[in-house]
């Protein structure tokens, strides 16, 4: 390795304190100044963090946006879940592939761009949307491919090295403001009511509001936090969970852009109420160009007092907030993957027990929420549990951030109360002739028309805020495919019935899609994702069946038309498979008689 690239990177080491829980920010930074990461340049990163180089290529291997191959200049990532093939993605990606000279998945001849393909990127709602050099573009149609090669081709105005709201070209498509999240607060309110109690206090009131946690599981805020501030550890942490991977879901794009402000008070409370001095905002990747304005507001709390030392005048309450920028994977929306990453490692879920309150963040006692749980709780302690507690159902109190996509006249964001059921949300959302609604995104559940009377609630049907709306001109079962292919790609491999099961449910659901499945098929299918959902070590493969599982239960024509009787069938027809090895030996295959 040349000298000068040496040196860039051990001053980038530097930079970070030679930390080496820091690896991933160390990565990606250096991957920014020399345009991937080479096997001599990991070595260069192990030797200056004093650590085995198997763990940086271990880290560096997992994540999507590190590029280990050769330098890009240019990389597209064309989105391509669910909604955005809805939305004629196809097109859009061959316009891509004529206007840049190579396939997806290939560099173009010059070697100036890289097209690839990648999942949701939060944009759902303006599709098809791609990343370009990890801004995002919205709302693309194939006219405007042309321009956008053109534009990188001639180094204008998509640049790496100033990736910032400023350039995106995203809408805030808030289409229903609530009483809870997008409605004025006076900043360092909360906080100051929160710092007239004691930090038990605190979490009584969090308590008394019965706020659960907004990720879909639903479980006690309070409770979580009271956990946490009793364990015993050498430092306790607060950790924002802004990795909403879930395809379809795009709510916390929309609070960090409207009101970070909010995230950031409720964080800090979440501070003095577990004894923490360190809170991290895990971002997700995708959402790499909020970054600058997520730190200049976190500036600006710091300059006024509600952030850093002696928060709001309270002497000893010492409280800072990092973000850490994932770098591409869906597993690490599950917790404990989230932590691994975090500090600086491939996001492999953990085994739990023990769980992250009493074993988490450098194996301290830390509290992971979600964005809109902070929120939440922040908003607690400025109008009080009393008033929170009256919004929403009796075990659903508040309201709830959806994102709305598919097959409707208005998608975008909607804060709701909780206890609105699916019909009123479709004709909310402008849906008609509707199939179907996927509700909590691919790990969630399908719901039938017959169903469109449940409504959005613990008590019913929690979810983390994706809504899908599918028409009925929908190939549903299609759409059961593309969620089996996405769960086989993001599975991290760590277990088998994961690892193995996703696959062997996606090669059964083909059978049958086929027309060579039986009614044998169906119940092995059924078998199977059970297994998959009771055996897997984290969330991600205990809900990757889900969407064969809902819909094997709420649309059983949609497998029955398609099976042929009640034996085994043959995933292919043996005869038309040997016919061109016969003919090429020019005789016919021996048929033995019955004796």
């Amino acid at each position: 390795m040349a000298s000068d690239q040496s040196s860039t990177i051990k001053a980038i080491v530097k930079a970070f304190d030679s930390d080496r829980s820091r690896l991933m920010d160390i990565a990606q930074k250096v991957q920014d100044e020399l345009g991937y990461l080479s096997e001599e340049t990991m070595e260069t990163i192990a030797e200056a963090l004093g650590i085995p180089l198997v763990e940086v290529r271990d880290m560096a291997s997992f994540y999507a946006f590190f590029n280990l191959e050769q330098k890009r200049e240019n990389v597209v990532r064309l989105c391509n879940a669910v909604v955005e093939k809805m939305k004629d993605m196809d097109s859009v990606g061959r316009a891509f592939e004529k206007a840049a000279g190579c396939a997806f998945g290939e560099t173009s001849p010059d070697g100036s761009i890289r097209l690839e393909y990648t999942p949701c990127i939060g944009m759902s709602d303006q599709a098809p949307s791609a990343l370009i050099n990890d801004i995002p573009v919205t709302s693309i149609c194939p006219e405007d491919v042309p321009r956008i090669i053109k534009d990188l081709k001639a180094g204008k105005k998509y640049s790496r090295a100033n990736v910032s709201s400023a350039g995106a070209e995203v809408d805030k498509n808030l289409i229903k403001a609530g009483s809870v999240i997008f409605s004025p607060m006076e900043k360092g309110s909360a906080i100051r009511k929160a710092l007239n109690m004691s930090p038990e206090d605190v979490i009584n009131v969090i308590n008394q509001s019965r706020l659960r946690g907004r990720g879909g599981a639903g479980f006690p805020t309070g409770m979580k936090w009271n956990f946490c501030r009793k364990t015993k550890g050498d430092a306790h942490y607060v950790i924002c969970n802004a990795d909403e991977g879930e395809p379809g879901t795009f709510k916390d794009r929309v609070i960090l852009t409207e009101c970070p402000d909010l995230l950031f008070e409720g964080m800090t409370i979440a501070g003095y109420a577990i004894g923490a001095q360190e809170g991290f905002i895990y971002l997700r990747g995708e959402y790499l160009y909020l970054f600058e304005t997520l730190q200049k507001e976190l500036e600006r709390r710091r300059h006024l007092g509600l952030l850093g030392k002696n928060i709001a005048g309270r002497s000893g309450f010492d409280f800072d907030i990092r973000i850490q920028v994932g770098a591409g994977a869906y597993v690490c929306g599950e917790e404990s993957s989230l932590i691994e990453s975090l500090e600086g490692k491939r996001g492999a879920p953990r085994d739990r027990p023990p769980y992250p309150v009493t074993d988490g963040y450098m194996h301290q006692p830390s509290s992971v929420n979600n964005v809109e749980t902070f929120c939440a709780a922040a908003r607690v302690m400025e109008k009080g549990a009393g008033w929170f507690s009256k919004i929403g159902t009796k075990d659903s109190t508040g309201t709830k951030l959806l994102s709305i996509s598919g097959d409707c006249a208005h998608p975008g964001v909607y804060e709701i109360e909780y206890g609105e059921c699916i019909a009123d949300l479709l004709e909310m959302a402008g849906a008609k002739d509707v199939q179907a609604v996927q509700v909590g995104g691919p790990s969630g559940t399908c719901v039938a028309p017959k169903d469109f009377g449940r409504t959005i609630c613990f008590e019913d049907l929690p979810t983390g805020g994706s809504f899908m709306i599918f028409g009925k001109d929908r190939d549903l079962l299609d759409i059961v495919h593309q969620f089996a292919e996405f769960f086989v790609e993001e599975s991290c491999g760590w277990c088998v019935p994961c690892r193995v099961g996703t696959t062997l449910l996606k090669q059964k659901l083909e059978k049958i899609m086929a027309g060579n499945g039986s009614s044998l098929d169906l119940k092995e299918l059924e078998d199977l994702g059970n297994t998959v959902k009771l055996m897997s070590r984290c969330g991600l493969g205990q809900t990757a069946a889900n969407p064969i599982l809902t819909t094997l239960q709420n649309f059983p024509k949609l497998y029955s038309r398609l099976v042929k009787g009640d034996d085994f069938v043959p995933p292919f027809d043996y005869e038309k498979a040997l016919a061109p090895g016969i003919e090429m030996a020019g005789r016919q295959p021996v048929v033995e008689e019955e004796v």
